[in-house]
């Protein structure tokens, strides 16, 4: 293993530079979900040049790709890649680095693997818009994790590395309420005030977080409130993500919100639509005895500080956790706290000590993934505890 370990960590310093230069390419070239070309061709280009096969406009998705090396026959491992940005502030959730990430990983496996003897396939698998459409939601509905032994993704962070954890289950609603215009000072009493549908919408959701367990999250917005002081609003919406620590629980949330909103509807006489304005996310399971792999081999290099980590959010990974055995952990871009979402992570992203965690969680992974290859009743215990968490 040590042997493997000096030969992967080698590969990543022949190719650092390229590394760098596409990490340094993404981070001023930021593109939002779904929109992601130059991130999709860029990384599928350095893949190519390497030596994978290239599906581009993967499941059916412009800016997802799938890059594979098979040799004979063997397990399959999935390296995930993220490289949509944020609005304004770019890559403020590290997405660039991220994704070259798991193709560093990728090319490193595959370098390794023709020179020793296992057989399997690898892959790297592009997936676009993970903070808003999550293509990872309608890649698990499609299938394309079923037949994926094991699937693995580092995301970025501050501080230290952190084990992978949960993630909320989340479904994102808008409501709707239609109503009727009138003068607000002259016939106030002819008018159906959608407004005022928001309004209590959001009091009754602050009635209910009384009674909503204390992982529960509910936040909203109002998206439209009305054009003038003196119209009634016959036209208001909001937006809100509600989230819970497993599906079960989120539907049951769900449908307490929901039944807030049809309760404001009724009270005012307006008309509700409830719609889904961005893709639902399932909840990330950890498989655990992947997470340990993982952790015993960044221990192998060297790194001793390794924290647990509480729920952060939303997460399409979680969909993936609910196809196959999967890890989403934590690199550390440098050793200060960092605010997830802000141009001070986003700056992070490209500094020197940031590729000393991207080095470390690349190796991780790729040490993770050969001994699966070799180990044929590490994997079957692996998946066993994946098949006893979601049995029927």
């Amino acid at each position: 293993m040590n042997n493997i370990k000096e030969q992967a960590s080698n590969i990543f310093e022949n190719y650092k530079k390229d590394f760098i230069k596409l990490n340094e390419y993404l981070y001023n070239n930021p593109e939002l979900g779904l929109q992601e070309y130059k991130a999709c061709e860029a990384h599928t280009q350095i893949l190519k040049s390497h030596g994978f096969n290239i599906e581009k406009g993967f499941a059916n998705l412009k800016t997802a790709f799938k890059a594979s090396f098979k040799k004979g026959k063997g397990p399959k491992i999935a390296i995930l890649a993220e490289y949509d940005a944020l609005p304004v502030i770019g890559h403020g959730c590290g997405h660039n680095i991220f994704g070259v990430t798991s193709i560093a990983t990728g090319i490193i496996i595959k370098n390794i693997m023709e020179n020793l003897d296992l057989n399997g396939e690898i892959l790297v698998i592009g997936t676009p818009a993970e903070e808003t459409n999550g293509a990872k939601v309608n890649m698990a509905k499609l299938g394309v994790f079923n037949e994926i032994d094991v699937a693995m993704a580092v995301h970025p962070c501050g501080t230290t590395h952190f084990r992978s954890g949960s993630s909320y289950a989340m479904e994102a609603i808008q409501f709707t309420f239609k109503g009727k215009t009138a003068h607000a000072a002259a016939s106030p009493h002819e008018g159906i005030n959608a407004l005022d549908s928001v309004i209590i919408l959001f009091n009754s959701i602050n009635a209910l977080r009384q009674q909503t367990l204390e992982t529960s999250r509910i936040h909203g917005i109002i998206s439209k409130g009305g054009e003038a002081a003196n119209i009634i609003p016959d036209l208001a919406v909001a937006n809100f993500y509600v989230r819970a620590k497993t599906l079960k629980d989120l539907k049951e949330l769900v449908e307490k919100v929901k039944n807030c909103a049809k309760g404001a509807a009724l009270a005012t006489g307006a008309t509700l639509e409830i719609t889904n304005y961005e893709t639902s996310f399932a909840d990330l399971v950890t498989n655990k005895k992947l997470s340990d792999l993982y952790e015993k081999n960044l221990k192998l290099l060297g790194v001793t500080d390794i924290r647990e980590r509480e729920s952060f959010g939303s997460t399409d990974m979680g969909d993936v956790s609910h196809c196959c055995p999967t890890i989403h952990p934590n690199f550390p871009l440098t050793s200060e706290h960092l605010t997830g979402h802000t141009i001070e992570f986003a700056c992070a992203t490209i500094k020197p000590e940031a590729y000393k965690g991207m080095k470390e969680a690349c190796l991780g992974m790729t040490l993770t993934a050969l001994e699966l290859f070799s180990n044929k009743l590490l994997l079957k215990e692996i998946k066993e505890e994946f098949n006893e968490t979601f049995k029927k």
